[in-house]
């Protein structure tokens, strides 16, 4: 190749109907890249307008399944419809730490546990690229808030870098294998991160041994030399760094052309390993009722149900002579956040058709949107079941209040007040305040639901499925309990935001400081009980690793499933103690009524790990640790103790 063959494959191209591509060269033999969003199904892609493709459920819901299965099923399906489409690079998964509830993109990620993270990214990468397509792991690194951050200077220590914001990547690239990896927006202490050479040099290809390829953010280019030496590979969407300006420092030696081609390798060679070295075949149809299969039985795997006073749902329809269906969400169907991972969905049904059918179209549903709270209440008042549906509308560029807007709460508080018999559906894109927690029977939360919605929701309010879900970050009680309350923390001056609570993010904060949230990480509850017994924690059969058993039984009156959850909590460490609690296994299982389970769970010397500041590595540390096992970090009735030299 010439060099100029080499820049003209190093930035993407825009024009009135060329968008999202890299384009290819037949004289070389070289297919061109096509790019298209993807986090929550296949979003906006190319110039022109957006493919209609399947409306997932948010992936924040996605990892309310804790299921592994279903995460590379998600992945998959994206995958195959992105190649359907017309594209061979689908930009997802997004794994940033929801570090701040308030975070605009909370929506698209997978929470606050890096453990939790890193599970759900490995098998939703797996499933991507067992399509044939591309996955783009974002946002490196630590995109954690939408406020300025195209400009913010995030300063965060050496060791919650490595604790709680790399762990995902890492595991992304050392066991999920992903292709490529998409630099972020803002700085990181002090570097902007498609130039931050300690973080994409230094840990990304020489300490985990990155093969792949790292592409930019739209825009988040600031440089053509140091972003080069960092070790960036390809410009998006055009070539204003990667174009003239990287020719010319080419030619005047500031970047060697083994560089160039390092870049060019490390993309080709993985378009090859996934069978892209080729020109896209004309788009196919998708699977439209398949796919949308999947997308709900995603989805009710996933809805968390919160509260549930005196056992009112399941509702049994044999009993309703007619329900109130009331809220700004009742009277329309919720099929994702907005910005970047907006899917146009090839249909999508609406909460009051779900509950219709649920009912076999024989009760009579007035739905309101909840507008005129006195008709809502009359409604109400003349109903055996209120379903009130709310929620928010998160979407990329900007954070959120974590309140309801106070129509909403207002509504609640109304129509709680008019029928003892309230149930609050949430459909909301991350953690929100419940100011009328008390006052409500039952409160289920739904996320986005995607396209499905309708008869999802119906799915789990009426029993067809036993809700199973747990929640994947912390619901706060008051505003004051998230880092909003240290503005320096969140969102920062403009120009810099403190990490300062350096390990004590979610759960580990408020396990710390003995704050008591209005729902725990992990919680979830079902429509049946279970209880844990006969803990037995033994060492493994390698230094440093260990096996976690228990008895897991369905101690209610229908099959369900429960995520099985295990935390440790450090001995004393020089360097600095770790959280009281972190999570360091899980697993899901489905159990008959009366049933009973051994659950085994291994861990490995990582578990037991920390990042060590004074040998820039993990180090095992010695003494006794607490295992604690049982269905939330702040429910869990077994506890053992393991001693390690």
């Amino acid at each position: 190749m010439t060099l100029d063959e080499k820049i003209g494959q190093l930035h993407g191209i825009r024009t009135a109907d060329t968008y999202r591509v890299v384009p290819g060269d037949s004289h070389l033999g070289i297919p061109a890249l096509y790019v298209t969003n993807g986090p929550a199904g296949v979003g906006p892609g190319g110039a022109g307008s957006q493919k209609r493709a399947t409306a997932l459920p948010a992936p924040l819901a996605l990892a309310a399944s804790w299921d592994l299965s279903l995460a590379f099923d998600y992945g998959k399906l994206a995958g195959e419809e992105a190649y359907s489409l017309g594209y061979n690079l689908l930009e997802a998964p997004d794994i940033n730490i929801a570090r701040v509830p308030q975070g605009g993109r909370v929506f698209e990620s997978f929470g606050e546990d890096p453990y939790l993270v890193s599970r759900i990214a490995v098998a939703n990468i797996q499933g991507i690229q067992s399509a044939g397509t591309i996955a783009n792991v974002k946002h490196y690194l630590a995109n954690n808030q939408e406020t300025n951050r195209g400009t913010i200077n995030e300063l965060i220590d050496e060791r919650a870098l490595h604790e709680i914001y790399l762990p995902g990547f890492e595991a992304s690239v050392k066991e999920g294998g992903v292709a490529s990896v998409m630099c972020a927006y803002p700085r990181v202490n002090g570097d902007y991160n498609c130039e931050n050479r300690p973080m994409l040099d230094g840990v990304l290809k020489q300490l985990w041994g990155f093969d792949g390829f790292v592409t930019s953010d739209f825009g988040a280019v600031h440089s053509t030399v140091p972003s080069a030496l960092a070790g960036l590979d390809l410009e998006l969407p055009t070539g204003i760094y990667f174009g003239d300006a990287l020719k010319k420092a080419v030619l005047n030696g500031q970047v060697p052309v083994s560089r160039i081609d390092d870049m060019l390798q490390r993309r080709f060679s993985k378009m090859m390993e996934l069978g892209l070295w080729h020109p896209l075949t004309t788009p196919t149809s998708i699977p439209i009722l398949e796919h949308g299969e999947i997308a709900r039985r995603i989805a009710v795997e996933s809805m968390v149900l919160l509260k549930n006073e005196g056992g009112i749902l399941p509702l049994d329809r044999t009993k309703i002579k007619r329900v109130a269906l009331i809220g700004p969400y009742a009277v329309r169907q919720m099929t994702g956040g907005g910005g970047s991972s907006h899917v146009i969905p090839l249909y999508s049904i609406s909460p009051v058709d779900g509950i219709d059918e649920a009912l076999l179209q024989q009760t009579p549903i007035a739905l309101l949107d909840g507008n005129d709270i006195e008709t809502a209440v009359t409604a109400a008042k003349k109903a055996d079941i209120a379903i009130v549906m709310v929620g928010d509308d998160e979407g990329e560029d900007h954070d959120h209040a974590i309140s309801l807007p106070a129509s909403q709460d207002n509504l609640i508080h109304a129509i709680s007040r008019a029928n003892p018999n309230t149930i609050v559906v949430l459909k909301s894109g991350s953690a929100v305040l419940m100011p009328w927690i008390d006052e409500v029977q039952a409160v289920l939360e739904a996320w986005y639901p995607g396209e499905e919605d309708g008869n999802a929701v119906a799915d789990v309010l009426f029993g067809k499925t036993n809700p199973s879900g747990k929640l994947p970050l912390t619901f706060p009680a008051t505003l004051d309990q998230t880092l909003a309350r240290y503005p320096d923390r969140y969102p920062g001056d403009g120009r810099t935001v403190h990490y300062s609570e350096g390990l004590a993010v979610g759960y580990r904060g408020y396990e710390n400081h003995e704050t008591k949230p209005l729902f725990p990480f992990g919680f979830g509850l079902s429509y049946t009980t279970f209880a844990y017994s006969g803990l037995t924690v033994r060492t493994g059969q390698q230094d440093h690793t260990a096996v976690v058993r228990f008895t897991l039984t369905n101690t209610g009156s229908c099959a369900g499933a429960e995520v099985t959850q295990v935390y440790l909590q450090f001995p004393v460490i020089e360097e600095g103690n770790e959280p009281q609690r972190q999570l360091k296994a899980f697993r899901k299982a489905t159990l008959a009524p009366g049933e009973s389970r051994v659950i085994e769970l291994p861990l490995d010397k990582r578990a037991f790990s920390y990042w060590s500041t004074a040998s820039h590595d993990w180090k095992a540390a010695a003494g006794t640790f607490s295992v604690l096992v049982g269905g939330s970090s702040a429910d869990t009735p077994l506890t053992g103790a393991l001693d390690l030299k």
